[in-house]
Order: structure tokens, then C-alpha cells, then sequence
């Protein structure tokens, strides 16, 4: 069973007799379609819509939350929660010294023992489980990075950076990180509205190329003009986040699209339900 230990994580607990209404009312994640057992991605806004924090969240016992986050931002991330805590009584601290532990394939569901385990919703069916007990043992990085990319899975720092980019940007809106169904919560006007009016351009997209990747934020053009930015790479195959009508434009008339000088192809992830649009859009930013 292949593993990783994930050094650049944390654990923020959030419990208490308010702590569901606390989060729901701030968070993008619909906590009502939260099961025992499982971690939704999800993320806490800016009032503008922007992504402050991305972050897995997964119940820990009665009135309790696990949020497992980026380990550098953890500390800003609760300073943030307590600033909407006011009287809500809830208690918001950091788990010291909790390794996270990811495992993939088939045969890493956890059994009914572990309580710690729980699978991570972003890849659907793909049996990925997080441990938040695991072993110390370091296991294959670079092997979960490879399957992280192949699966169009987009995570901060090294994909986008935080206050930069829409939940709909990063897919948030196709993995169950987003809920439309509830009430509002912090960016709910904006995010809505690119929902309902159907606006998301930038979108994640799995890059492939004939040689290794140029490095992280290099940019990806058609004819000197930025189609988008390039994001985390393992090899030949990396993550960006793109301009899907650019892309179209230029696939439809067969420019090369480039990274750096490499030339390079760009596919929607397999489990997403957005596609390249179907007629000619303007180009220019919005």
C-alpha cells in the first residue's frame, strides 16, 4: 500500500456546542452533507469570493471538527476563525505534534478501528485515506505528488497562492468543497453568482509534455500571450490553472500552446464536469 507522510500539514480542532453553526456560517463546505468518517475539501473566503485558506475538513467526535490545513498558514488561519468567533461557544486550537499520513490504492481503506482514518472526497472513488495518527515513517512523497497531478487535484502554495484565486478556479465547486444549497456564508454573493451565471474561465487543468516541466509559476502562452500559469509538476505532467476559452481559441485553430519553450497539451481532469466552451467568447479578462 503506497503512503506519504506529510510534513507540511496541521490539525485545527474546532469543538463545542456551536461549533457546526460556527463553521457552517463562515465556511464554504456544507457540513449537513458531512458523514462520519469522510474529509471534504473546502475553503474560507474573502468577502470578494477569494480563497484565504484551503483546507480538508472531517468530523472528530460529537460537536467536533478536524480541519487539516497548509502547516504555514495554520496560525493566521485560526487567528482568522477567532476573529468570527465573538460568542460562539466553541474552542478553536491546533493539535502539536499529529503526523498526517495519506495512503492510496484500494487496499488503504482503513478498518472500522482506526477512528483517525478518514477518506478524502476529492478523489471520489480512488480509495484515498487520510491518517491523522500515522507512522513517522516518511514513505513516497514524490509518488503521492505523481497521483496528486494525475487526478487534477490543486492545492495552495504550489498550484495557486492564497488570496488569488475563486473556489471555482480550483474546483472547489466539482469536489463537494463548495455548498449551494446552504445558507450563506463569507464570498457566498460572488461565488453564487459565478455559479448561476455560468462565468468560471480559469479552471485546473492536467498539463502533459515531451520533457520534465519548467518550474512552478512559469507561464503558459499562445503566441506570446498568457493562456495561464503553470502549477506543481512530477516529471513531464503538472497542474495548471488556465484560461479555458484561450485554450479553446487556441485549439480550435492548432497554436501551440507553450511552457516556457516546451511545447505542451492540456486536458481536462477525467472526473470533472466542466468542459472547454462550445461556441467562440471574447478573450480579453474579466
Amino acid at each position: 500500500m503506497p503512503f506519504a507522510l506529510l510534513k507540511d500539514r496541521a490539525l485545527i480542532t474546532v469543538s463545542g456546542p456551536d461549533a457546526e453553526h460556527f463553521l457552517q456560517n463562515i465556511l464554504t463546505t456544507d457540513l449537513d452533507a458531512l458523514g462520519n468518517g469522510e474529509a471534504k475539501p473546502g475553503a474560507l473566503l474573502t468577502p470578494q469570493g477569494k480563497i484565504l485558506f484551503d483546507f480538508l475538513i472531517s468530523r472528530a467526535g460529537e460537536n467536533a471538527f478536524r480541519i487539516e490545513c497548509r502547516a504555514d498558514v495554520s496560525d493566521d488561519f485560526i487567528r482568522r476563525l477567532m476573529l468570527y468567533k465573538l460568542r460562539a461557544k466553541v474552542e478553536i486550537a491546533k493539535s502539536e505534534q499529529t503526523l498526517v499520513t495519506v495512503a492510496w490504492g484500494k487496499e488503504s481503506i482503513a478498518s472500522e478501528s482506526d477512528s483517525t482514518a478518514v477518506a478524502d472526497r476529492r478523489f471520489g472513488d480512488e480509495g484515498v485515506t487520510r491518517f491523522y495518527a500515522g507512522t513517522a515513517d516518511t514513505g513516497d512523497i514524490a509518488a503521492w505528488q505523481a497521483f496528486r497531478i494525475a487526478h487534477g487535484i490543486a492545492e495552495s502554495g504550489p498550484d495557486y497562492a492564497l488570496g488569488d484565486a475563486f473556489p471555482h478556479d480550483v474546483l472547489l465547486d466539482e469536489m463537494g468543497g463548495v455548498g449551494f444549497k446552504k445558507g450563506c456564508y463569507v464570498g457566498q454573493e460572488v461565488v453564487s453568482r459565478m455559479q448561476h451565471r455560468g462565468t468560471a474561465r480559469r479552471r485546473v487543468l492536467i498539463v502533459e509534455a515531451g520533457l520534465p516541466l519548467p518550474p512552478v509559476g512559469t507561464e503558459l502562452t499562445v503566441e506570446g500571450r498568457s493562456v495561464g500559469t503553470l502549477g506543481s509538476s512530477a516529471g513531464t505532467s503538472g497542474l495548471a490553472i488556465a484560461r479555458i476559452d484561450r485554450v479553446k481559441a487556441a485549439l480550435d485553430v492548432g497554436q501551440p500552446i507553450l511552457a516556457a519553450d516546451a511545447p505542451v497539451t492540456l486536458t481536462i481532469p477525467a472526473w470533472a464536469k466542466f468542459s472547454f466552451p462550445q461556441e467562440a467568447v471574447s478573450t480579453e479578462e474579466t
